[in-house]
């Protein structure tokens, strides 16, 4: 699962001004749901539901680096409606601060890479990593 994010997320980065103009809703659709995936399985891990595993741990942190670095690609102008799009008008009303909180939330999986040694350490640098997550979803998403 998460080898097929990472195979997925490098095919979007080459291919990614195109993918971005042709259909970035559904290009930024498909990067939430793998990272939705990656993230069941780090709070599974997380919570004891199945075995800690280092290598498992940074691949995830990967898959979630790689969203950090593309994921604000994947907004223009042209993307604001249709395609069943969550994006809140937020976004393009407020692009610094959309994009800051990418770049911020990159240096914070940077770091949870650099600190993830084991289990515990793990579980601090992964809910870190997710808070930011759920503070961007609380002001740049629609809920539905």
């Amino acid at each position: 699962m998460i080898r097929s994010f990472l195979a997925v997320a490098a095919l979007v980065v080459a291919t990614g001004a195109v993918v971005a103009q042709s259909d970035p809703i559904t290009t930024r659709r498909n990067i939430m749901k793998q990272n939705g995936q990656v993230t069941r399985l780090g709070n599974q891990m997380a919570k004891g539901e199945v075995p800690f595993d280092l290598a498992k741990a940074q691949e995830i942190l990967k898959a979630y680096a790689v969203a950090a670095d593309t994921m604000h690609n994947y907004f223009p102008d042209t993307s604001r409606t249709g395609g069943e799009t969550t994006a809140a008008p937020a976004i393009w009303q407020n692009q610094a601060d959309f994009r800051a909180r990418f770049d911020a939330w990159a240096k914070d999986i940077q770091a949870a890479s650099a600190q993830t040694k084991d289990l515990e350490s793990f579980r601090a640098a992964f809910g870190n990593v997710t808070r930011a997550c759920a503070s961007c979803h609380n002001t740049y998403r629609i809920k539905t």
